[in-house]
């Protein structure tokens, strides 16, 4: 497929099969973006952090203890000169440091000064996530920068009603990246991965505080280490065709149809953050007019570009051909077909859970079996390993599976958490990884 770099730093490839039967109507591709955190602009202005702890009555003790050595951790982790705050969050969100609501600057004095007042911390209240996200809105909308963080811990399920849960989500989509955190198993994953989705960040479990420091260690070099702000995927398609949906599916499952935003003619932007070093794929499937045999047309153009300046880094074409060989129109472009596995695989997962919590282990034993069969096909081992902790696995290529009568709580929350988590395509699954340039 055609790869058109029009700027170092950035790669797109489109892996796709693009011969139809006559009379087709639906095109597959799977887009693979590819950063060498370089190609565009950094930001002008040192990156922003904002550091959100649950301190609610149930991280007494311990956990509290550990959540005060992980954000000493991040704080460590900082890059000089970024802009940064420390929030406590329980019914309400409460500065802690600097005490202003305002972000202060990274440098030995006022870091020192941050962890000093992490000591001040207790566990009291209730949890109101929606404020503690408007807390962190609003010191990010008091900065210059262009690269906003977050991070937000927690160990229980919000108290926010959910309308006006969502309402705040959605009036600060796309204004900072947020990280979300789980501890313990008092937390809701569902209620998380809200959170992550609009706000464009990950969501993960920490079964053991012990390890929380070096989880937010690693979250705050990432996000110290991200250099392109605010890129977006621009994806255009000739008149009288549809776009059905764009899904990414690699390193993490995330469906971002719904975040078009239209752009022009025939366009349309989907807010992907900011990028450091890394790659990403996407699943883009493109409904077109039916056509005649040895019929030719560009179905789309994928381009990833940056709002600010109004630059695009590199595109690449979706194509479609009409032919009436049906060798090519029944083969499967492997990438298509692993990720569209994949995708399966995380929704398998999270059905056959929920209707194991609402006691229907019919529905539960099939999905949960489907997903074994899947996560042993695709050679996707994490998830393999989680889902032997809450079904007995009879056959893995059959996906013949016995439910456990017993699953402990972080079992259960650990596969759920890891559901979207894809795992790339190797050369044995019958291609090579994407090239680039």
């Amino acid at each position: 497929m055609p790869d058109a770099p029009e700027q170092p730093g950035f790669t797109v490839r489109v892996a796709q099969n693009q011969y139809l039967p006559p009379g087709g109507t639906e095109v597959h591709a799977v887009v693979t973006v590819a950063s060498d955190g370089g190609g565009a602009p950094g930001a002008q202005e040192p990156p922003a952090e904002v550091i959100i702890l649950d301190t609610s009555g149930s991280m007494y003790g311990d956990r509290l203890a550990h959540a005060r050595r992980a954000a000493r951790a991040a704080v460590d982790t900082l890059r000089e000169g970024a802009r940064f705050a420390l929030v406590a969050g329980d019914h309400t969100a409460t500065m802690v440091y600097p005490t202003r609501r305002e972000l202060a600057t990274a440098d030995p004095r006022s870091r020192a000064a941050a962890k000093e007042a992490l000591r001040g911390l207790t566990a009291g209240g209730g949890t109101r996530m929606g404020r503690w996200v408007e807390q962190a809105a609003e010191l990010f909308s008091r900065t210059e920068a262009e690269l906003k963080h977050a991070i937000l811990l927690t160990d229980g399920k919000n108290n926010d009603p959910s309308p006006e849960f969502g309402r705040v989500l959605a009036a600060h989509e796309g204004e900072f990246v947020c990280d979300c955190r789980g501890v313990g198993t008092d937390w809701n994953v569902d209620e998380l991965r809200e959170v992550a989705s609009v706000l464009l960040g990950s969501v993960g479990m920490v079964t053991d505080p012990a390890e929380l420091a070096e989880d937010f260690r690693a979250m705050t070099r990432s996000a110290m280490a991200k250099t392109v702000p605010d890129v977006e995927l621009r994806l255009w398609t000739p008149r009288g065709a549809d776009v059905v949906s764009v899904r990414q599916v690699s390193p993490t499952v995330e469906d971002v149809t719904a975040r078009r935003r239209d752009s022009g003619p025939q366009n349309g932007d989907y807010p992907t953050g900011s990028w450091g070093v890394e790659t990403r794929e996407y699943h883009v499937r493109v409904s077109v007019p039916p056509a005649d045999t040895g019929r030719r047309m560009r179905a789309g153009r994928v381009s990833v570009r940056t709002p600010r300046g109004d630059r695009t880094l590199a595109h690449g074409d979706i194509l479609a051909e009409w032919t009436e060989n049906e060798t090519r129109t029944a083969t499967i472009e492997p990438r298509v077909a692993h990720y569209t596995g994949q995708v399966e695989l995380a929704a398998a997962v999270q059905e056959g859970l929920r209707a194991r919590e609402r006691g229907d282990t019919g529905t539960a034993t099939s999905r949960l079996g489907r997903a074994v069969a899947l996560a042993h096909e695709s050679g996707n081992e994490t998830t393999a390993a989680l889902l032997a902790r809450v079904v007995d696995v009879v056959d893995p290529v059959s996906g013949t599976v016995r439910l456990r009568p017993e699953v402990a709580a972080t079992d259960a929350m650990a596969l759920d958490t890891c559901s979207t988590r894809t795992v790339p395509i190797t050369p044995a699954s019958g291609t090579e990884p994407g090239r680039r340039g």
